[in-house]
C-alpha cells in the first residue's frame, strides 16, 4: 500500500479548502516557516504540536495528515488523485459544509463592497449540533473576525457561526453575539433593542465605544443583521 507523505496531503487539503499558507499561519499560529518547510518537504516529520493544530484546522486525524492512514478506502494516485480523494470524503452523511462569508469590492479601487458566500471556503459541522443549536443546514454560515473590537472574547481571526435564519430586529436578543453587514463591510457585535433603533457594543469598550442607529439612521447606513451568532472557536497564541 503507498503511503503518503505530509506534503502531499497539507497541498491537497489547502487546493481542497481554497487557501494559502499565510492563512493557514494566520488561524492556526503555526509558522509560516514551519508550513514552508513542510511543503517543501524539507521537514519530513513535523512536530505533534505543530500537526495537531493543522489536523483540528481541517478536522481530520493526525495520522491521516502525516499520510499513515488512508483518507478513502481506495490507494495510491497522485497529488490530483488526492485532492479529489479528499472531496469525495470532505463531508459524511452526518455533517453539513457550512460557507464562509466574504467581503468583495464591486469594481477594482472602487471602494465600495458587497457581502458575498465563498465558493471555496467553508466549514464543516456536524448535523446533529446544528439541530440541537437550532440551525437550519440551508441557513448556516461563517464569519471571520477582523481586528480587535471584540477582545478578549474574540480575538483577530476566530471564526464565528452564524444562523442566517435570525437576522430581523426582532429576533434580537439583548447582548448576544450578531453578525452584521455594514454597507459591505462585515462585522460581529453585541446588539440591544431600542425605542428608537438598535445599539452595537463590543466587548472592548474602550477603544470601540457603543454605536446607537435610529430605524432610519439603520436604512441610510444600510447596516442588514446577517444572522445569530451560535457558536466561535479560535486558536490560542
Amino acid at each position: 500500500m503507498q503511503k503518503r507523505n505530509v506534503s502531499s496531503v497539507l497541498r491537497a487539503l489547502l487546493d481542497q479548502h481554497g487557501i494559502s499558507p499565510t492563512e493557514l499561519h494566520r488561524r492556526t499560529g503555526v509558522p509560516q516557516s514551519t508550513l514552508s518547510r513542510i511543503l517543501s518537504g524539507k521537514i519530513v516529520d513535523p512536530s505533534d504540536k505543530h500537526i495537531s493544530k493543522i489536523a483540528e484546522y481541517f478536522n481530520v486525524s493526525t495520522d491521516q495528515l502525516r499520510g499513515r492512514a488512508d483518507v478513502t478506502p481506495t490507494t495510491g494516485g497522485t497529488r490530483a488523485d488526492v485532492h479529489a480523494e479528499l472531496k469525495d470524503i470532505s463531508l459524511w452523511d452526518d455533517e453539513v459544509s457550512v460557507p464562509f462569508l466574504r467581503e468583495v469590492e464591486l469594481a477594482a479601487g472602487s471602494g465600495r463592497f458587497v457581502i458575498e458566500e465563498s465558493e471555496r471556503s467553508s466549514l464543516r459541522f456536524g448535523k446533529r449540533s446544528l439541530r440541537h443549536n437550532g440551525v437550519q443546514f440551508d441557513q448556516a454560515k461563517c464569519v471571520t473576525v477582523r481586528g480587535n473590537s471584540m477582545l478578549p472574547v474574540l480575538r483577530d481571526g476566530a471564526t464565528v457561526g452564524v444562523n442566517a435564519g435570525k437576522c430581523g430586529i426582532g429576533d434580537i436578543i439583548d447582548g448576544d453575539l450578531y453578525a452584521i453587514n455594514h454597507n459591505g463591510q462585515l462585522r460581529v457585535k453585541q446588539l440591544y433593542r431600542l425605542p428608537t433603533g438598535i445599539r452595537l457594543r463590543s466587548f472592548n469598550r474602550d477603544e470601540h465605544p457603543d454605536e446607537d442607529y435610529s430605524f432610519q439612521e439603520i436604512q441610510e447606513e444600510q447596516i442588514v443583521i446577517l444572522g445569530h451568532v451560535f457558536w466561535w472557536g479560535m486558536y490560542a497564541r
